[in-house]
């Protein structure tokens, strides 16, 4: 298959790529590299890509309506997995324009495109955000999602109901994937499992919000590639045009456990802030994946405890 892949320096990207490639699949990577966090992790992750027989790159922006459009007809993809967005929760209450921009604005080229290129399959990623004040654990696809907590997740939201009208209207098959908290080796620097390891290392302390009474499901990179490939090939010539799926662990972890997990691995005590709720965050997170389950067999097999021994491995040999 012939495969554009947004967002492809990005943390999930990067490794859905690699993936993609070992099967054998044409994979053309955009990404736009922008300065949300330390640029040379994204050139790391790309410089690892490049050079594969199979990959081409082209450093553009989603917003960027004219270049996307010249990617479309001059790469002629089958489909598109859509992963490029801005990301974060909190940096959505400091800079509400770079949501807008990608989230809505690229969004909409991106669905563009697929309309206008015959594209047999679009598969996007939303967040575990949308579910904002739902008090019903686990969250299920089928429950209301109408009071988002954080424009990122107001903007998500936004993307799932973009994505409905384009399969309404234009019959074009769209698959959105709400990911949960998804950690691993190669991850973001401004996930709290990669800021936690990087200070109690460093014997900085850490931050630690809502008293560590936050409950997350966090989900291991490999668990969610294999969601997102499955998905991707996932039968389109069938009535069904729109789907949503929740795509996590499905167990949730207290984040005091998650810190003690991180302290026996580095083998170092965390020095504790404890702070109050911040705004924009969610109690608890929880994912029903009984569709996930039943559509495309998605069971995530990794714990916490191997995959935060995986990022801890990697982070002390990345960083020396």
């Amino acid at each position: 298959m012939k495969i554009l892949l947004t967002g492809v320096a990005g943390f999930i990207g990067f490794h859905t790529c690699l993936r993609l490639l070992a099967e054998d699949h044409e994979i053309i990577g955009i990404d736009n590299i922008n300065d949300y966090y330390e640029i040379s992790l994204k050139e790391a992750r790309l410089n690892q890509l490049l050079g594969h027989k199979n990959f081409s790159f082209e450093k553009i922006d989603i917003a960027d309506d004219k270049a996307l459009k010249q990617v479309f007809t001059q790469t002629t993809p089958q489909k598109v997995i859509h992963l490029a967005a801005q990301a974060g929760v909190r940096y959505s209450l400091k800079n509400p324009e770079a949501y807008a921009q990608s989230n809505l604005v690229g969004f909409t080229h991106i669905l563009e495109g697929c309309r206008h290129n015959n594209i047999e399959h679009l598969i996007y990623a939303s967040s575990s955000s949308v579910y904002g004040a739902n008090t019903k654990i686990p969250f299920s696809v089928t429950d209301p999602v109408d009071k988002p907590v954080s424009l990122y997740g107001a903007s998500k939201r936004a993307n799932e109901l973009m994505a409905y009208s384009y399969s309404h209207l234009f019959a074009l098959p769209t698959t959105g994937l709400r990911f949960f908290t998804v950690y691993g080796p190669w991850g973001r620097p401004d996930m709290s499992y990669f800021t936690f390891t990087r200070n109690i290392i460093e014997g900085r302390p850490i931050d630690v919000y809502n008293n560590g009474h936050h409950r997350r499901d966090f989900t291991y990179i490999d668990d969610i590639v294999t969601g997102v490939i499955s998905a991707l090939n996932l039968n389109t010539s069938a009535n069904i045009k729109y789907r949503l799926y929740n795509l996590g662990n499905n167990k949730p972890v207290e984040l005091l456990h998650f810190i003690s997990v991180l302290e026996e691995l580095i083998g170092k005590k965390a020095e504790k802030r404890m702070l109050p709720m911040q705004e924009g965050d969610m109690e608890s997170t929880c994912a029903d994946i009984e569709s996930s389950i039943e559509d495309f067999g998605f069971r995530p097999v990794t714990s916490v405890e191997a995959g935060l021994g995986k990022f801890v491995d990697w982070y002390k040999e990345y960083y020396q």
